[in-house]
């Protein structure tokens, strides 16, 4: 009772939360379900991978908790005697894993539902020539579009939705959902464990006394081309009106 009371939705946002209260479990369904699940476009997932990267080998220095890795390696009867690079390489691992395993979930919801879209009449928020466009451009940047949407909040749970709504050619996502998934992870993660290692070492800053401010840092940094893209796009398209 007292930890539903002291829990607010707003926790949801924070990266630290899920590795506090969840663990590696958790930190994994999270993965899976934001790249997946149309419910899990709100999750963090940028700074997620980064902060489980400041957590991979060791919850508490001081105390010498071990890191999110043993809660595997336990389980397949290994101890925690190993290089910090181990537990990083077996995290990135499991990560990449459940990233992929998302994207093809929503990749075939994709599939399975989208051929009816092309039957609807086109209505106010939906027009069947967004459907041939995208169609189009998954078949010039597919490519592109499956590694580059992983670095992006929310594009990132859409993009194999997409993909699979337009029928995009399963191998040609299969192999890209594959590279995307351990680009994105193995760059935030161990961007999170070196970045905060450099930082303590260099000027005494742990990074884990401030995790707010490196998640809004993050946060800004992925989201900034987005709202970049918007903004120019409909300047260009006022100016053309004009």
């Amino acid at each position: 009772m007292f930890l539903l009371d002291a829990f607010h939705w707003t926790q949801l946002l924070q990266p630290q939360w899920y590795v506090e209260n969840g663990g590696l479990w958790l930190l994994l369904f999270v993965v899976f379900a934001e790249t997946g699940l149309f419910v899990g476009f709100f999750l963090p997932g940028d700074s997620l991978l980064f902060v489980a990267g400041i957590f991979a080998h060791e919850m508490n220095e001081k105390t010498h908790e071990p890191g999110l890795a043993y809660q595997f390696l336990k389980l397949i009867g290994l101890s925690n005697d190993h290089p910090a690079l181990f537990d990083l390489i077996i995290l990135a691992a499991l990560i990449s894993f459940c990233g992929i395993l998302g994207n093809m979930v929503g990749y075939w919801t994709g599939r399975k539902f989208g051929p009816a879209m092309y039957s609807w009449p086109d209505r106010f928020l939906y027009k069947k020539r967004y459907l041939n466009e995208a169609h189009d451009f998954y078949e010039k940047h597919g490519a592109l579009a499956i590694i580059a949407a992983r670095f992006v909040p929310f594009v990132r749970t859409f993009a194999p939705i997409v993909a699979g709504i337009v029928q995009m050619d399963r191998k040609k996502f299969y192999f890209f959902n594959v590279v995307g998934s351990i680009a994105w992870v193995v760059t935030m993660l161990f961007a999170g464990y070196y970045l905060q290692r450099w930082i303590l070492n260099q000027f005494g800053f742990d990074l884990k006394q401030h995790l707010e401010i490196i998640v809004l840092g993050i946060v800004l940094v992925t989201t900034a081309p987005v709202i970049i893209k918007l903004m120019t796009g409909k300047k260009k398209t006022s100016d053309k009106t004009s």
